[in-house]
């Protein structure tokens, strides 16, 4: 089944979510459904496999959460301290930048039902992580390579699992891990659901589902046409010696400012040349130590950093709210790269604005990700002290101030 807008609206209760967790989602502010969670959440409940397309910020992880906790506290069996950990419910995805996210909007709703949780991942300190589990755990957050990585030390096992999340399957293939993947999946030994979240479908995704799902069914929602259309996008000619600064003119009139850089020596560089233009702003890329991502990160998410600057790696799955404008300081490597990026200001049906800096030898790498992306817009000519571009969405640029 496929949902094209965003004009569906469901209850929770409608969906068959219990009590407990419609109250707690109730106190959050949440009463209506995301397409996703309203194509996704009753199936879950009963028990099917389930494959969910849609992109990352249009509700993923209730569409999966809900459904796994319920089910999970509905199996009445707590968990126990002991060694190993045998969680009965394990959701994997491909960054830790993720697996933070996702234990934060899972672990108030667990506790609404009796659950614990735990999240482990890579880059932060295992000795902490296994006294977390030894305590007991029902709900196991889990990069692929630290799972492994604990259950090679008899810390824990994937044994007692009955539903398992495949988050941003696309993403886990893409960055190789399907290989550690299957490792879990062909060692979870009793009957299980499985429930599978991508953007897309195909290849090792599609080869994934075939092998290890039970007839599933399929949902899809927000095509990458909408995601374009919900988005005002801006292509915009910079000087090499004045493009710092125009990218500082940009971030500096708002609130929330997304910075894409292709390295991450690109992304520490550029930190301290917009602090030189009076712009705070910190960096996000894997060589950081993890408490510094989780800082920056916490610090962006919470409006106390207006400016963020990530590698493509780095900001994976990352799920940040009111984002204005995102500025791709250097283009994207291809038009999915650019949609990847970019969705993180048009999400779940909100407006963005896209801002993407062409030096003059970019020109034809832009129109070509253009084109790939169904737009014919102009690609303008700026300076740093050009005040439209403290206005970027009330700026609609002419075809007569393209550059060719």
């Amino acid at each position: 089944m496929t949902i094209d807008t965003y004009e569906t609206v469901r209850t929770f209760e409608s969906l068959g979510v219990c009590d407990p967790l419609v109250k707690e989602l109730a106190d959050q502010g949440i009463s209506a459904a995301f397409p996703i969670q309203a194509l996704t959440v009753a199936d879950g409940l009963a028990g099917r496999d389930v494959c969910g397309k849609a992109k990352t910020g249009s509700g993923k992880t209730l569409a999966f959460g809900l459904p796994l906790l319920q089910r999970t506290a509905e199996s009445g069996e707590p968990s126990t301290a002991g060694h190993p950990a045998r969680p009965r419910a394990l959701v994997l995805l491909p960054t830790r930048e993720l697996a933070v996210q996702v234990k934060e909007v899972l672990t108030p709703l667990a506790k609404a039902v009796g659950l614990r949780t735990a999240a482990v991942y890579g880059g932060a300190d295992i000795d902490r992580q296994v006294t977390k589990l030894r305590r007991g755990v029902d709900v196991v957050i889990a990069t692929p390579g630290r799972l492994i990585d604990l259950g090679d030390r008899g810390e824990l096992s994937v044994s007692d699992v009955e539903i398992l999340v495949l988050d941003e399957a696309d993403r886990m293939a893409d960055m190789g891990f399907m290989p550690q993947v299957e490792w879990v999946l062909r060692r979870l030994e009793r009957p299980h659901q499985t429930l599978l979240f991508s953007a897309t479908l195909d290849g090792a995704v599609d080869r994934l589902v075939s092998r290890y799902l039970s007839d599933p069914v399929r949902h899809e929602v927000a095509s990458t046409t909408q995601t374009v259309a919900a988005m005002e996008h801006r292509f915009l000619q910079v000087h090499q010696m004045d493009k710092v600064r125009v990218a500082a003119a940009i971030c500096r009139a708002q609130q929330k400012a997304l910075v894409f850089v292709r390295t991450k020596r690109g992304a520490d560089r550029l930190v301290e040349q917009l602090e030189k233009e009076g712009v705070r702003a910190a960096a996000i890329h894997g060589d950081l130590r993890q408490a510094n991502r989780e800082k920056a990160l916490a610090d962006f998410t919470s409006g106390r950093l207006p400016v963020l600057v990530a590698t493509d790696v780095a900001a994976r799955g990352l799920h940040i709210e009111g984002v204005d404008v995102v500025v791709h300081f250097d283009p994207p490597e291809d038009h999915k790269a650019y949609l990847h990026r970019s969705g993180r200001t048009a999400r779940a049906g909100s407006a963005g604005v896209v801002a993407t800096l062409v030096l003059w030898n970019q020109i034809v790498e832009a129109e070509v990700i253009q084109r790939r992306l169904g737009l014919r817009l102009p690609i303008v000519e700026v300076f740093s002290n050009d005040p439209r571009l403290a206005d970027l969405a009330a700026w609609e640029p002419s075809p007569e101030e393209a550059v060719i």
